[in-house]
């Protein structure tokens, strides 16, 4: 306590005939106000340097800090001047158990806030919205993951600070510390899922199978990974629906992710069409179309052959690369449009004929077939 208040005759004021609760009372009140009132000029302060610094979110990191701010500096303005209240031992008891729940509390409350706010400036600088945005992505998943866990490990360690500072729970606790192996053995059985997604979510914060903006194919779902949270993985698929995932899928299942090292794509488009069809012309014709298309990023395509089929046809498959996914299946879309179209005006002889030997059996009605003649012998 400083000394200045310690030697303060707050009881020989002008004060000394008026009952001791309405003092006391009277103190804390004071003590209150000053508190409020340092807290307002401190913040007004620090809100208008904040807008000079908008582009490293200092305003954010203000708003989310000025609560916090507020009933620390009331609880250090009550520990201050509970000395010189006329306090009984009760009361003083009373006293010092609301401390010890205030106190980690808020201890507690400012370990997650300066966790926030660390990761906040620290995602700040890992920008998502540029065309290679792969280093940034990697950064912001572990950022947020590390981030929950680190929040739940305060939280739990917090409660644990509060429930000691009471006497009969820390007492309840000496006596149970015998069976906590059981407890634990028991709980532990009976959270295995929780606990297996939390472990699992601890393992793809460093392993990372999947990043934050992902697109990936999960249980047959084509979508970006919109949240990674400690035990579940929101999906959001291509038509807007939201697939939550258990974490430990991810390391435990297979699955597609197509922008694991960079979200660049190959994107393929099929053709089956007639043998007949002029496949030079064909490969000529895909060329100027992929070529053409703003989607194209220009790194490569390509038109082959690539397969026969038993009912006669033939597959031909173009290749082309895209940016991106979502850019690689409008491309693909784009380019098997546009040669069907052209097939349609131009090539109708490369539309796919169905084929089949049919065989006439003779009667009055059937045409009569004549045998192709023998060798040195005159047609009849």
């Amino acid at each position: 306590m400083p000394r200045f208040l310690r030697d303060l005759p707050l009881r020989d004021l002008s004060m000394r005939d008026l009952p001791d609760w309405i003092v006391d009372l009277s103190i804390v009140a004071a003590a209150v106000l000053a508190a409020l009132l340092i807290h307002a000029v401190i913040f007004t302060l620090v809100e208008r340097a904040a807008r000079r610094n908008e582009r490293e979110g200092s305003a954010a990191i203000v708003a989310r800090t000025r609560g916090l701010a507020r009933w620390i500096l009331v609880a250090v303005a009550l520990a201050m001047v509970q000395p010189v209240l006329g306090l009984t031992r009760a009361q003083a008891t009373l006293w010092a158990r609301a401390a010890g729940l205030v106190i980690p509390g808020l201890i507690g409350w400012f370990a997650v806030v300066t966790l926030g706010n660390v990761v906040d400036l620290l995602s700040r600088r890992a920008d998502i919205s540029v065309e290679d945005n792969l280093r940034a992505r990697r950064r912001r998943t572990r950022l947020g993951i590390l981030q929950r866990i680190g929040a739940f490990v305060i939280v739990l360690v917090t409660i644990c600070m509060m429930l000691v500072s009471i006497p009969s729970v820390r007492a309840l606790g000496v006596t149970l510390a015998a069976s906590a192996g059981v407890a634990g053995i028991a709980v532990g059985a009976a959270a295995q899922p929780a606990l297996k997604n939390l472990i699992a979510g601890i393992q793809m914060a460093f392993t990372e199978p999947i990043r934050l903006d992902d697109v990936v194919i999960v249980e047959g779902e084509w979508g970006r990974v919109e949240e990674i949270r400690l035990t579940y993985v929101v999906i959001r698929v291509w038509d807007d629906r939201r697939l939550v995932v258990p974490v430990s899928k991810f390391l435990e299942d297979s699955f597609q992710n197509w922008t694991r090292q960079s979200s660049k794509l190959l994107g393929s488009v099929f053709w089956y069409l007639d043998p007949a069809a002029d496949v030079a012309r064909l490969r000529d014709e895909l060329g100027r179309i992929v070529t053409g298309n703003p989607r194209w990023d220009g790194r490569f395509w390509n038109c082959q052959v690539t397969d026969t089929k038993p009912d006669g046809a033939i597959e031909l498959r173009g290749l082309m690369t895209a940016k991106d996914a979502s850019t690689a299946f409008d491309l693909r879309c784009d380019v098997r449009e546009a040669l069907l179209d052209y097939i349609k005006r131009e090539m109708p002889e490369a539309i796919l004929r169905r084929r089949a030997d049919v065989a006439l059996t003779a009667d009055a009605t059937a045409p009569v077939v004549t045998p192709a003649p023998r060798s040195g012998a005159a047609p009849v």
